[in-house]
């Protein structure tokens, strides 16, 4: 016990400089508690719930948190949770389980099962309706968070197969939508990700440290974009490169010989060296402005009302 601690806090101290350190505390404890939980005489939730706004970076820092803690994770995405076939993706889910459970017993390396988005797959909105593959999934996921380490693929019972017990962790942004039996305590605990404007200027600051740029010039960025995700500071910084990619395929000889340049050249043959903005506040505040011009257009033109105009609101 006294290693796992000491374990438990070097990761917290690495993470620090990675992420919002609740954050890594809820994600760190949850993964810690289901490897020691034959240790514990109390119920441990196999399934961590990590739930809030758009854009915030819930799939991001939850694989920095595996990074910082050498985990070798299984990750799935709403969209496997659909299929023609009936039944085909609660099977995956079980196999992407036994996956991660072979990664622990051969590699000998934790693992844990990611689902991203997962109320896109399984979410009830207004009128869309339950699938059998919807059912089936929710009635796989429930199994395994009774039954963590007994889990059947199809083939016959054994009574030696037991499966390592594995952390599985949802991201979404609404588990209201969610079959309720799922979401319950005992089978998932809950994290509401919502991180404050202190919390955003510590992220914001680690993802500009490279460029040199001060924190007080982030508070100011932060400041002059407000109520805004995440991933919103992200694109600054990608939309900055902007210009610089454009010389860089003019240099290279102009559209016409991309195709030439990028995927047909010969192996000794290199590319020209593309060379990084420079980034300044002004480029980023600049870029923030055309973002935001394209959200209010998004918002205020609804195109959707000028094709269907002759349907009602």
């Amino acid at each position: 016990m006294q290693l796992i601690k000491s374990f438990y806090l070097d990761t917290l101290r690495l993470m620090f400089f990675c992420i919002c350190i609740c954050f890594a505390v809820d994600a760190v404890t949850h993964i810690v508690k289901n490897y020691i939980a034959h240790l514990l005489d109390i119920k441990i939730p196999l399934i961590l719930g990590i739930w809030g706004g758009k854009g915030q970076g819930k799939s991001f820092q939850t694989e920095l948190v595996f990074q910082a803690m050498g985990i070798e994770p299984i990750i799935m995405s709403a969209g496997e949770l659909e299929s023609e076939r009936a039944g085909e993706p609660g099977r995956l889910i079980r196999e992407r389980y036994r996956a991660a459970s072979q990664v622990v017993q051969n590699q000998g390396k934790m693992s844990c099962l990611m689902i991203n988005d997962i109320d896109a797959g399984l979410g009830r909105f207004g009128n869309t309706q339950m699938t059998v593959n919807n059912q089936i999934v929710v009635g796989s996921l429930m199994n395994l968070a009774d039954n963590p380490t007994r889990v059947s693929i199809g083939q016959d019972w054994r009574e030696s197969d037991f499966t390592n017990r594995i952390p599985i962790i949802f991201t979404g942004n609404d588990f209201s939508t969610i079959y309720a039996p799922l979401i319950r305590d005992g089978r998932m605990e809950k994290f509401y990700w919502q991180p404050n404007r202190e919390d955003i200027v510590n992220i914001v600051h680690r993802m500009y440290e490279k460029d040199g740029i001060p924190k007080d010039d982030v508070v100011r960025i932060v400041d002059e974009f407000p109520n805004q995700a995440l991933d919103f500071y992200g694109a600054l910084r990608s939309r900055t490169y902007d210009r610089s990619i454009s010389k860089w395929i003019d240099e290279i000889g102009g559209v016409e010989k991309l195709g030439d340049k990028l995927l047909r050249r010969k192996k000794i043959e290199k590319l020209p060296v593309f060379t990084p903005p420079k980034q300044t506040v002004e480029a980023l505040l600049e870029s923030g402005y055309s973002l935001l011009k394209e959200q209010q257009l998004i918002m205020e033109t609804r195109l959707s009302k000028e094709y269907m105009k002759n349907m009602d609101d």
